[in-house]
């Protein structure tokens, strides 16, 4: 008989996401590959960009893995966390309204904003913006920070600004956002070799020195409707190249962000974070660990 995997669909401004406690019901760790491709699969599954998973951790209060509709692993997710945040909360694992989380890109630190018990917005500092080229990773020597670097795809030459938020990013900036073809252009950028680990690509029209609008295309999910680790490479990305302060208002088709690229170095995000049902699904296959 198979057992259900008891989950909650969340989302950060419709970047969506199943969130599963694997403290309370224990899962076997080689499988959630696999598992994220069944349950964010949008006709056979719950439909998501991505699995979360909270988990204990040897160091911090909690361990957050999260894996791409592909079944690929990355560093970090801005929305991913703020939804694991709210969720942590409300599930009553903490009474916290500030705890660390460990991830693959270094320890989270979300702060919870709560209006009558129920979180309506999670502050996380995301850490220093990452700009040193080998690091975010590139795969060309050159100077460092990388800023507006050619990068040519499809017969276009592009100025890219790269920064890594534990994961790497692309900014392109532009002068009409509506009229860059994504789908198109995404993937490429993705694949692109200047990336030897695939990038995300972030499209950017600023407004003035405090807004911009962005869309991205997300390493491993394709086009989403929001991504906080974008949100915070943009900001950083425009001061950078002198075009937003440090404190930006970064819009994203699913909603807004706010950006605080500290003078200190840290990168702080702010955003909402959704429940939108709970249930359980079984599937094929044994995700569970064996005698759990």
């Amino acid at each position: 008989m198979k057992k259900p995997i008891y989950f909650t669909k969340m989302h950060g401004l419709g970047n969506d996401f199943i969130v599963v406690d694997a403290i309370n019901q224990r899962l076997d760790e080689n499988t959630f590959e696999d598992l994220a491709k069944a349950v964010c699969d949008r006709h056979f599954g719950i439909g998501g960009d991505g699995l979360v998973l909270v988990l204990a951790s040897d160091h911090s209060e909690f361990k957050m893995r999260i894996f791409n509709s592909d079944g690929s692993e990355p560093q970090m997710c801005g929305n991913g966390m703020r939804c694991f945040a709210k969720f942590v909360y409300e599930s009553k694992l903490t009474d916290k309204e500030i705890f660390s989380v460990e991830t693959l890109a270094g320890v989270m630190i979300p702060a919870l904003l709560i209006k009558e018990g129920v979180v309506h917005a999670i502050e996380v500092d995301m850490g220093p913006a990452v700009l040193e080229r080998a690091k975010i990773p590139m795969s060309q020597t050159g100077p460092s920070p990388v800023i507006q670097e050619s990068m040519t795809v499809a017969g276009v030459t592009y100025g890219v600004t790269a920064v890594s938020m534990g994961n790497p990013h692309a900014v392109i900036f532009v002068e009409d956002i509506e009229a860059v073809e994504l789908e198109k252009i995404g993937p490429l950028c993705e694949h692109h070799p200047l990336f030897p680990e695939r990038t995300n690509t972030e499209f950017v029209q600023v407004l003035n020195r405090n807004e911009a609008i962005m869309r991205v295309w997300e390493r491993g999910a394709g086009e989403t409707l929001a991504c906080g680790t974008g949100a915070c490479a943009v900001t950083v990305a425009g001061v950078l190249n002198n075009s937003l302060d440090r404190k930006a208002l970064i819009h994203l088709p699913g909603g807004d962000l706010s950006i605080e690229w500290q003078m200190e170095g840290h990168v702080m995000m702010t955003g909402p974070a959704t429940t939108v049902f709970t249930g359980e699904i079984e599937i094929e296959g044994d995700f569970h660990e064996k005698n759990a």
